[in-house]
C-alpha cells in the first residue's frame, strides 16, 4: 500500500503535471455545478410539464437557444432603442367629461383588463403599489406598452419595474420574460392567457415576469409627484407670457397640426430645456430671471385646444403651457474646487436619513464648488461628489458633510449648516439606506422584523439630541428644514449660499431647480402598505420633536414645519 502511494506522490511533485492536475480538476468541478444549476432549471418549470417556457409557449419571434437569446439580448441592452412611439403629453387637468384619461388615439385595451383577472387572488390584484391589470400579447414590431424599456437578466422584479416606470410618470408598468420592463400611458395591445406568463423574475423567484412576448402588466397609483411626468417631458405648468419673449424664449416656430410632442421634440433638438407652446407657436429656451416658472397660473387659462390632438393643450397668445424637456441644463453643472483655502470650516450637518446628500448636491450645482465629508464614501465619490475624497480639514471645499454631534466634533467647524427633516421619514429613509442603498430599500423581512424596532428605539434619540447639540454647541448656525427647501428651493437654497459667504447667481439657482433630484432619489412609489410605528413608538417620537421645537423657539427660530408637529391629545 505505501508503494502506491509513494508513486502518487512523487508524480505529483512534477511541476507541469501537477498544474495540468489541477486544471482539470478546477474545469471537473465548474462542469458539474454547471449541470447540477441546469437541471435545477428544468426543474422549476413544471408548471409546463417540464419543457422549456420558450417552447411550450408556441410563440414565434423568440430563439430557443439560450445562446443566441443572451447575443440578442445584449444588444438591445448595449444600444439604445429608437422607435418611433407615438408619444402622449398632456396635464392631468386634460380629461374627458366623464373623467376617464384620454391617451390619444387607436385601439385601447384598457378596458378589457377585468377578464384577466381570473385566477388571480386580491393580493395579487392590489398590493397597495400598483393593481394587476392581467397577461397581454407583446409585439416585437408593435409594442403593447411604448414608452421607455430597460432590461435586467440578473436582478429585475415586479417592483423595481413599478419604480423606475412611476419615476417617469407613466400609468402602466410591464414585465416580460423575466427580466425586461416596459412602460406606457396605454395598453394596446389584446389580453392573453394568464397560463403565457408564467416566467418567475431573474431577481424574485416568487413573482411572474410575463413570458415569451407576452407582459405582465400593472396600473400603477402614483404619487403627486410622479403624476406629473409625461413620457420623456415633464409638465411644469400654465405661465403668463414674459413682458420680453424673444429676451426670455430666443428660439420660435411657428408649426403646423400643433402638439406637445412636435413642440417637445423641436426644443428637444434644439438642445433647449423648455418646450413653451402659445397656440400654433413652438417657442424654447431656458428657465432665466425673465420666465422663471416661479408664478404659475390657473391652468383653466391655458385650455386651448391643439390643432394636431384634440386632447392636448396648446396655450395661447397669453398664456403658455411649459414643458421641460430631457435636455440637461448645463449652465450650473460645472463644479470645482476652492481656488484658495477656505480660513474657515462649515459643517454641513443632519442626522442620518435628513436630506444631507441631496442638501450636497443642490449647494454643488448652486455654487459651482465641491462639498466634502468627514467621512468617505466610494459610491458618492463615483456619482461625482469628487470632494468625497479630500481630508475634511483641506480647506479645499465649500462645506462639509457630518453626521457628529459630540461636543469636540462641533466645536471643530466655524459655522454650520443644520438640516432638520421629520423624523419619521428620516428615520424611514435612514432604514432603507441601511439595509437598501443609497437609493434601494429595506425588504420586508426587516421592516417586519426585529431590526425594525431596535433601530427606531437607538436611532430616535439620536435624532433629538443631534439637533439640540448643534443648537448648543454650534458656533453660527443657520437651520434649514427639509420640508421648506423641498417646498421653496430658489430662495431656501438662496439664503444657503449667501450663508456660504458667496455671491447669488440666479441663472444658477434657475437651473439647479430643472435638476434638483440628483442621482440618489428614490422613487416616488409607496415601498409600505402599513404604518411600521407602533402606537408607543409614535408618543416616543412625538415627545422628541416637541423637545426639539421648543429648543428651535427658544434660539428665537422657526419651529419645525406644521406638518410634523405633534397634535394635541
Amino acid at each position: 500500500m505505501a508503494r502506491p502511494l509513494l508513486k502518487i506522490q512523487r508524480y505529483f511533485r512534477r511541476k507541469p503535471v501537477r498544474f495540468f492536475s489541477f486544471i482539470l480538476l478546477y474545469l471537473t468541478a465548474g462542469s458539474l455545478v454547471f449541470l447540477h444549476s441546469g437541471f435545477i432549471g428544468d426543474s422549476s418549470t413544471g408548471e409546463n410539464g417540464g419543457r422549456d417556457p420558450l417552447v411550450a409557449s408556441g410563440i414565434g419571434n423568440r430563439v430557443a437557444s439560450s445562446d443566441g437569446r443572451g447575443v440578442g439580448m445584449m444588444g438591445r441592452v448595449m444600444k439604445k432603442t429608437h422607435r418611433p412611439i407615438p408619444r402622449r403629453y398632456g396635464p392631468p387637468w386634460m380629461k374627458g367629461a366623464a373623467g376617464k384619461d384620454w391617451e390619444g388615439r387607436g385601439v385601447d385595451y384598457t378596458s378589457s383588463w377585468n377578464r384577466a383577472l381570473k385566477g388571480r387572488n386580491a393580493k395579487d390584484m392590489d398590493d397597495g403599489r400598483a393593481k394587476y391589470i392581467g397577461c397581454y400579447i407583446d409585439d416585437t414590431a408593435k409594442r403593447a406598452l411604448r414608452g421607455v424599456s430597460f432590461f435586467d437578466y440578473k436582478k429585475m422584479t415586479v417592483f423595481r419595474c413599478q419604480d423606475n416606470c412611476a419615476e417617469r410618470g407613466y400609468l402602466y408598468s410591464g414585465l416580460e420574460f423575466g427580466a425586461e420592463c416596459y412602460c406606457g400611458h396605454k395598453i394596446q395591445a389584446p389580453n392573453a392567457s394568464e397560463s403565457e406568463c408564467i416566467m418567475q423574475c431573474k431577481g424574485d423567484k416568487g413573482n411572474l415576469c410575463g413570458g415569451a412576448n407576452r407582459l405582465s402588466i400593472y396600473r400603477l397609483e402614483l404619487s403627486q409627484e410622479s403624476a406629473r411626468h409625461y413620457g420623456s417631458a415633464i409638465f411644469k405648468g400654465c405661465f403668463h407670457r414674459p413682458d420680453n419673449v424673444t429676451l426670455a424664449l430666443p428660439i420660435s416656430a411657428v408649426i403646423q397640426n400643433m402638439s406637445v410632442e412636435k413642440c417637445v421634440d423641436m426644443c428637444t433638438e434644439k438642445e433647449l430645456s423648455l418646450a413653451v407652446l402659445a397656440g400654433d407657436r413652438c417657442l424654447c429656451g431656458f428657465p432665466t430671471p425673465q420666465f422663471s416658472l416661479h408664478e404659475m397660473e390657473d391652468e383653466d387659462m391655458c385650455l386651448h385646444r391643439c390643432h394636431g390632438e384634440e386632447f392636448e393643450s396648446c396655450g395661447n397668445d397669453e398664456y403658455f403651457v411649459v414643458y421641460q424637456t430631457q435636455v440637461q441644463d448645463n449652465r450650473c453643472m460645472d463644479r470645482r474646487f476652492l481656488p484658495t483655502r477656505s480660513k474657515q470650516l462649515i459643517a454641513l450637518a443632519s442626522f442620518p436619513g435628513a436630506g444631507n446628500t441631496w442638501a450636497r448636491h443642490l449647494i454643488e450645482l448652486a455654487t459651482g464648488f465641491y462639498t466634502g465629508s468627514y467621512y468617505f464614501d466610494g459610491s458618492l465619490y463615483n456619482k461625482g461628489f469628487k470632494g468625497e475624497r479630500d481630508h475634511w480639514r483641506s480647506g479645499r471645499t465649500i462645506c462639509i458633510k457630518t453626521h457628529e454631534s459630540g461636543k469636540k466634533e462641533i466645536e471643530a467647524f466655524d459655522a454650520s449648516i443644520v438640516m432638520i427633516r421629520n423624523p419619521y421619514k428620516a428615520l424611514m429613509a435612514e432604514f432603507n439606506r441601511k439595509y437598501g442603498g443609497h437609493i434601494g430599500f429595506a425588504s420586508q423581512a426587516h421592516w417586519r422584523g426585529k431590526e425594525w424596532p431596535e433601530f427606531v428605539k437607538n436611532y430616535a434619540p439620536w435624532w433629538a439630541s443631534h439637533t439640540l447639540d448643534w443648537l448648543r454647541y454650534g458656533r453660527n448656525v443657520h437651520v434649514v428644514h427639509f420640508e421648506e427647501l423641498k417646498r421653496d428651493l430658489f430662495s431656501k437654497l438662496k439664503d444657503m449660499v449667501l450663508f456660504l459667504g458667496l455671491e447669488v447667481a440666479e441663472n444658477r439657482l434657475l437651473c439647479v431647480e430643472g435638476q434638483k433630484d440628483g442621482k440618489f432619489k428614490r422613487s416616488g412609489l409607496r415601498k409600505l402598505d402599513y404604518d411600521p410605528y407602533t402606537p408607543e413608538m409614535r408618543t416616543s417620537i412625538d415627545e422628541l420633536v416637541m423637545t426639539v421645537d421648543a429648543s428651535l423657539k427658544k434660539r428665537n427660530m422657526a419651529g419645525v414645519p406644521k406638518e410634523y408637529q405633534p397634535t394635541p391629545r
